[in-house]
């Protein structure tokens, strides 16, 4: 039997984590790395991913082994060839992690006049973004009879409304959570776990602008029973245990990591 440690251990798999070069999906690659896993990333933009990568090689130490792959996994031809690109490379696929989403903040509008062409935007953003490279993963992972782990990162907004017009990103978080949940038990007869963690506000350079606020960062934190907002170190726990042998047992489930938030409700 393997030591406590060692089942947290990532040696010889493989990792793909679409929107990689963001502030969570980077943290993860480096997490990953760390823990000896061959890791790739995806971002619509070629620049991003390359830079990504080269931080994620340096903040991780030694030489990991590191793919950028450029595309939007919003298009299932995108997410497939993603996943046919990491195969190639490294052998297999292993573990997929659901990095891409937001946008919340730049499309609120009052639900009686969401624009659809918004809603679209936004659930493409957080809902296709997971769905078409699950299903690429887990074809790979069927075809490989090793089985695998898929982890989505979804939101507190999934099971929380909120009076600030986000229709569209709280639908998109909701459904996520349930397609979490279909996903584990269609493809756990192959060996494959499907879960996911659920956030509050993290503090990312993508929010920035919004921490800046004094008053909503006060406002943001008073809510929190815990007392402060989240940083991406604190997701890393749950992350390694979901797509390691750890949570071998665990699928099916969505883990809430709001600092207590939810709890007030």
């Amino acid at each position: 039997m393997a030591s406590e440690l060692d089942r947290f251990s990532l040696a010889g798999r493989v990792a793909l984590v679409p929107g990689g070069s963001g502030g969570i999906g980077r943290r993860v690659c480096v997490a990953f790395a760390r823990l000896g896993a061959k890791v790739a990333l995806v971002s619509r933009s070629a620049d991003h991913v390359r830079e990504a990568r080269e931080a994620i090689r340096k903040e991780a130490g030694g030489e990991p082994d590191v793919l950028a792959v450029s595309g939007d996994v919003t298009r299932p031809e995108d997410a497939r060839a993603a996943v046919e690109q990491t195969v190639k490379e490294f052998g297999s696929l292993d573990i997929l992690v659901n990095a891409v989403g937001g946008g919340a903040g730049g499309a609120l509008y009052p639900a009686e006049d969401y624009p659809p062409s918004e809603w679209d935007r936004i659930v493409d953003l957080n809902l296709k973004s997971a769905l078409f490279p699950s299903q690429a993963a887990a074809r790979a992972m069927i075809a490989s009879g090793r089985g695998g782990r898929i982890l989505n990162i979804s939101s507190v907004r999934g099971q929380l409304g909120i009076n600030a017009g986000f229709s569209a990103y709280v639908a998109a978080k909701g459904a996520l959570n349930a397609l979490t949940r279909q996903h584990a038990v269609e493809w756990a007869k192959h060996g494959i776990t499907v879960n996911a963690i659920s956030p509050t506000f993290v503090r990312t350079p993508q929010v920035e602008t919004l921490l800046a606020d004094e008053a909503f960062r006060l406002n943001l934190i008073k809510r929190i029973p815990l007392g402060r907002i989240a940083e991406v170190d604190d997701l890393i726990g749950a992350v390694m245990f979901f797509c390691s042998e750890a949570g071998s047992f665990v699928t099916g489930q969505v883990l809430t990591m709001d600092g207590g938030l939810t709890a007030t409700q």
